[in-house]
């Protein structure tokens, strides 16, 4: 898959910003991940200053990355959430989302929610989206139960 430009939502500090060498813009709701990144010299805005940025506009991004963020929400919240970054997307457009396996849902008490391969496609649906991939990254999908950071990544478009 070729990201394009994208979207980061819930950047954090910039770890995936980082690599997308300027082709990326990232929303958080914390400050001070927010200086970190700016201060790295990656763009990236609260979720107000977002909206009032340049690119808060209609067609913007090829891609909304959600990487480890809604295992954070419930499902309504996660929904809303995409929702009001859906948007910004180009036709054709894809949304992806990296979500811990079983071993890493454990690892962090602020997990609300397991997200599986069922969640993923409610979710979708949801948004009026059809699931295009799901994989499971690094390791086959039965590593996940014993390996922290095996992730399922669904592409959504």
């Amino acid at each position: 898959m070729r990201p394009g430009f994208v979207l980061d939502i819930g950047c954090g500090i910039g770890r995936n910003l980082g690599h997308l060498n300027g082709h990326g813009v990232g929303v958080d709701h914390n400050p001070t991940s927010v200086a970190a990144c700016v201060s790295a010299g990656l763009t990236a805005f609260s979720p107000d200053d977002f909206e009032q940025s340049r690119y808060a506009a209609s067609d913007t991004f090829d891609t909304v990355l959600l990487a480890h963020v809604i295992e954070h929400m419930t499902e309504a919240e996660a929904h809303d959430l995409i929702s009001t970054y859906l948007a910004y997307l180009r036709p054709g457009g894809r949304v992806i989302l990296i979500t811990p396996q079983e071993r890493g849902q454990a690892s962090d008490s602020t997990h609300v929610r397991f997200v599986d391969h069922a969640a993923v496609h409610g979710l979708a649906h949801q948004l009026g989206l059809n699931v295009v991939a799901l994989r499971s990254f690094p390791l086959p999908r039965v590593a996940g139960r014993v390996f922290t950071y095996n992730e399922t990544v669904a592409e959504l478009a």
